[in-house]
């Protein structure tokens, strides 16, 4: 199965660099319809990540780190997977309307085919698995 794997410093700058790295893994896959979906999942994960996977005692120098996987499993699915130290599973919070953060696992949630944790060894991962069907359904009524 074609895959790559990136290790990320715990550092806002790195959902940029996950980002970019999907659009790229993706266009070489011939996937680029997944690119926007993929991207916004992909800088969740990692934000997330960032702001609650760090472990104790981090410092700048030593800021932690996490692991983002892209795997292409199957025609038309990618699988987004994001490894950090951090036992803690991710908590899906309502946002209120002024509200900057806490609509991240609502979107990735919205976007992806499937959402699961894991638990690990030394942490989580927290993988999403993208599907060009989910791209191509009609929007929901209502």
């Amino acid at each position: 199965m074609p895959g790559c794997t990136q290790t990320l410093a715990l550092l806002p700058e790195s959902a940029a660099l996950a980002r970019r790295s999907v659009r790229t893994t993706l266009a070489c896959w011939g996937l680029e319809e997944l690119s926007d979906s993929a991207e916004v999942v992909v800088s969740e994960l990692v934000t997330n990540a960032v702001l609650h996977g760090r472990p104790a005692g981090v410092t700048a120098e030593e800021p932690g780190w996490c692991r983002l996987t892209l795997e292409y499993p199957a025609a038309g699915v990618v699988r987004v997977t994001v490894a950090d130290s951090s036992p803690r599973r991710p908590v899906r919070r309502t946002a209120a309307p002024g509200d900057e953060t806490g609509r991240g696992l609502t979107v990735v949630e919205g976007l992806a085919a499937r959402l699961t944790v894991r638990p690990e060894r030394n942490g989580k991962s927290v993988r999403a698995e993208l599907t060009l069907q989910d791209l191509s359904s009609p929007p929901p009524a209502g």
